[in-house]
């Protein structure tokens, strides 16, 4: 019989994640797998997990969760020579990758979904050694937001991302970048870059809307200005769907990006805390099997 594991952080969803092991297990033995339950105590365990699921040969990963868990995940499945099809069930403050694929972020319809045979094929970002799924971000307004905790995710919701950000938005000062993409340079002062594969960033599904999660093609955002006045106009065209076409930002999509700065930044990369620049971004085309509702597979 084929083996699925389940991986859930018990701390997602306002720390409902183990309440769904049980119902995800159903659907899962219904399907006539074996299952595994694992549960995360600490950084890095969701990645030791699912590589490990690789290595014994199981046939799906569940990942119960936020974005950090499922970033986690998807850096343990790929580069496997055998990597196992992948079965979401969004519980974090935002869920960017489920919004963008067409999952259901009510739990239950979620866990599911684990019964249909519908699977889609996407993309995965290569960061210089590491993988994500979503977004990287640059800029002291990304910085902001990795510093919320998780008792504020759990207590505010998406209100905390929100409330970290306006604090950055009163002093915030732009950083001078250095940006290459497929042959092409970008050089100038921005508070915040964006990098995007999918079309939801930070719950706002019209960020790119042309943007796909198989196109192949990283979405990139430099904003050259965040004053009140810019920020309130390009929050319009964020909600409009064209705020590629606003005056203070810079749009373009690419196979390749690298981002450098003049003074030390960190990034941050699917909602977590990333490295410090620079990074290059790459895509993985087509690289991980996402279980999907029926009618959805490509």
């Amino acid at each position: 019989m084929e083996q699925a594991m389940i991986i859930v952080n018990p701390t997602s969803g306002k720390e409902e994640g183990t309440g769904y092991v049980r119902m995800a297990q159903e659907i899962l033995e219904g399907q006539g797998y074996v299952i595994t339950v694992k549960e995360t105590q600490q950084e890095g365990d969701a990645a030791r997990f699912s590589t490990a699921a690789c290595e014994e040969g199981y046939g799906m990963v569940v990942s119960i969760g936020g974005d950090g868990t499922l970033h986690e995940v998807i850096n343990g499945l790929t580069g496997r020579q055998q990597c196992p099809k992948l079965g979401i069930i969004p519980l974090g403050t935002v869920n960017d990758f489920a919004r963008a694929i067409g999952l259901s972020l009510i739990p239950e319809e979620a866990i599911r979904t684990l019964a249909s045979p519908a699977t889609r094929s996407v993309d995965v970002g290569q960061m210089n050694e590491r993988l994500f799924i979503n977004v990287v971000a640059a800029g002291a307004l990304a910085e902001s937001v990795s510093s919320v905790t998780s008792e504020d995710k759990s207590k505010f919701g998406s209100l905390a991302y929100f409330k970290e950000g306006l604090k950055e938005l009163t002093g915030n000062t732009p950083n001078h970048l250095l940006i290459n993409h497929d042959g092409e340079v970008w050089e100038g002062d921005s508070p915040l870059f964006i990098a995007a594969l999918t079309n939801s960033v930070g719950g706002f599904e019209r960020l790119a809307p042309g943007a796909a999660v198989d196109d192949g093609l990283i979405h990139c955002f430099i904003i050259k200005d965040l004053t009140i006045l810019s920020t309130l106009t390009a929050s319009i065209s964020l909600l409009l769907g064209n705020l590629k076409d606003h005056k203070g930002v810079e749009y373009f999509a690419a196979r390749s990006v690298t981002v450098q700065s003049a003074a030390p930044m960190r990034i941050n990369v699917d909602g977590e805390e990333g490295p410090a620049l620079p990074v290059r971004l790459s895509v993985l085309p087509r690289h991980v099997r996402v279980v999907v509702p029926e009618g959805e597979s490509r």
